[in-house]
């Protein structure tokens, strides 16, 4: 039962820390944040599992971590209301040519780093742009001006 509260703190832990982390960091890992992923995941699997190496620990730790991964995606699909708290919401970062700075700054991105990916994109300025949202999967789309 030890094991089982553990995973469930780690999950939990987890998911409150990619929350804070934020969705653009996490949609474009460099070498140095994968990384630090596999020693977070080490010291998690250490937290979880202490010194329990048999296979009944294994299957109770990643049982619990699986079902409490499939019951956060049940209440996302079952109960609307808390999609924006458990996946976020879509942030609009460009509205008709115009940047929204505080959306810029809420989510720690600069103009330079928007410009890339909208030249990614094939948008040269932010003129060229009727609507740019960084969705809750971390990438940026880019909806051009007629």
């Amino acid at each position: 039962m030890d094991i089982v509260l553990r995973a469930a703190f780690a999950f939990a832990f987890i998911f409150f820390l990619t929350r804070i982390v934020g969705r653009r960091e996490l949609s474009s890992l460099e070498p140095f944040d994968l990384i630090m992923l596999i020693v977070l995941g080490d010291l998690v699997q250490q937290g979880v599992t202490q010194s329990d190496y048999s296979i009944t620990g294994l299957v109770l730790a990643a049982g619990t971590i699986a079902l409490l991964q499939v019951l956060v995606s049940y209440l996302n699909f079952r109960f609307r209301r808390l999609q924006p708290l458990l996946e976020g919401e879509p942030i609009v970062l460009v509205e008709a040519g115009r940047l929204l700075e505080r959306n810029l700054a809420r989510e720690r991105l600069t103009p330079d780093e928007l410009l890339e990916q909208a030249r990614r994109n094939q948008i040269g300025s932010f003129d060229q742009i009727r609507l740019a949202v960084l969705e809750t999967s971390g990438q940026i789309s880019f909806i051009p001006k007629q």
